[in-house]
């Protein structure tokens, strides 16, 4: 499904990786919001978006088998199908605390179908992007991830509100089937040999030796283990938007739209800065400056301009960070099983983003959203401090993978 190309343009994967956004959206910007309308706590709400997002710490359980069977451009396919379905399942669920197990199981479903896409993508960026680019294409890959995230998390949030939930839920599924065109401008990516599947499968150990024999990798593993820079308060802003006085409408347009496009530049500058200055600047200035905006944000006053001004300044700094992140792995995990390595290293780092979301909410509600705020500052310069040293005495940053 795709004409004769011996690279892809790093711009195609703005397209390519929103299908994964727009279902990120739907659950950390949309849904959160109608819960909280529908009686739901914060914590309860914050424990349903973390549940959906740990299904992206199992991505590595199936990653493999976009490396070992098929193509990548029929994952993709399959992934937007089931992506699009498990989505549009939304409009017979009554998003009420009775049916709270329902929505849950939904949720994750929707969010493990959606990694089905982003999993041969990562096979995509690795294999067919010229190394020099590998940085615009992260982040191209995370604006698309984030920024669709808010644009389209708004707009359902939008067309919730002023139409339908289901109105909303339905044009998302039908644009993320529209994303699969964009395969036309990517070159064939096949399975990586023609051996039994067995002999296949065997290749994985190999690869994961690869990773482990590497110290940059182990290196790179342990950090993206660690909060710095997760953003989780991404998928709890419009949950607690009540505690800065700020309407529906500034929620949507504010932690979606606009967000949506900030994060959007943002990880375009992300990607720009790791090609520019290095990789390691761009992820730890980025952890940095969002520890400090949760900061400033907790001591300034509690109304809908300062919700406005950090809620913005926050998605364009996790834009910079999650591309700077890609961008690592993409160095790290080399062209040989791409996908399967993406998905485990990806995997690891959805991890301390689960659970930060957990902890932001039941920070929250156990005690107030300023110790929620001032809680993430501490933790990210903590860890940002820690590997810094380590990087410094093991002198991290002057090895080859």
């Amino acid at each position: 499904m795709s004409v004769q190309r011996k690279h892809t343009n790093p711009f195609t994967f703005l397209i390519l990786v929103l299908p994964y956004g727009i279902c990120g959206g739907f659950v950390t910007v949309t849904l959160p919001y109608l819960l909280v309308q529908n009686g739901f706590s914060v914590a309860s709400v914050a424990i349903i978006s973390s549940l959906g997002l740990s299904s992206n710490v199992l991505r590595f359980l199936w990653g493999p088998m976009t490396d070992l069977t098929l193509n990548l451009h029929k994952w993709y396919i399959l992934g937007a199908i089931f992506s699009s379905i498990t989505l549009s399942l939304f409009c017979f669920i009554p998003l009420t605390l009775n049916f709270k197990a329902i929505i849950m199981t939904l949720v994750f479903v929707s969010l493990v179908a959606s990694t089905f896409v982003v999993s041969p993508v990562g096979g995509f960026m690795a294999k067919t992007v010229k190394k020099e680019r590998m940085g615009m294409a992260s982040g191209c890959s995370q604006a698309a991830n984030l920024g669709g995230t808010g644009l389209t998390g708004g707009a359902g949030l939008w067309l919730s509100t002023h139409y339908s939930v289901q109105t909303a839920i339905l044009v998302l599924a039908f644009a993320i089937l529209c994303c699969s065109f964009a395969l036309y401008l990517v070159p064939q990516v096949k399975a990586v040999s023609n051996e039994k599947i067995l002999e296949r499968t065997k290749l994985i150990g190999t690869a994961i030796k690869e990773l482990i024999h590497s110290p940059l990798a182990l290196f790179s593993s342990l950090l993206v283990f660690t909060p710095i820079g997760v953003g989780a308060a991404q998928s709890i802003w419009s949950s607690v938007a009540k505690d800065w006085q700020a309407g529906p409408d500034t929620v949507a347009l504010v932690t979606g739209t606009i967000s949506g496009f900030i994060s959007a530049f943002g990880g375009l500058t992300g990607g720009f800065i790791s090609d520019k200055f290095g990789r390691w600047i761009a992820y730890f200035g980025s952890g940095a400056a969002l520890a400090a905006i949760t900061f400033l944000m907790g001591i300034s006053h509690y109304v809908a301009s300062t919700y406005t001004i950090g809620v913005l300044a926050y998605a364009f700094m996790c834009g910079v960070n999650y591309a700077a992140y890609s961008t690592i792995v993409l160095h790290v995990i080399g062209h040989g099983l791409a996908s399967t390595k993406y998905a485990l290293l990806s995997s690891i780092g959805n991890i301390p983003l689960v659970c930060m979301v957990a902890i932001d909410g039941w920070i929250h509600d156990y005690y107030s959203v300023k110790m929620m705020l001032f809680g993430e500052t501490l933790i990210g310069f903590f860890f940002i401090l820690v590997f810094l040293l380590i990087m410094k005495h093991y002198k991290i940053h002057k090895i080859s993978v």
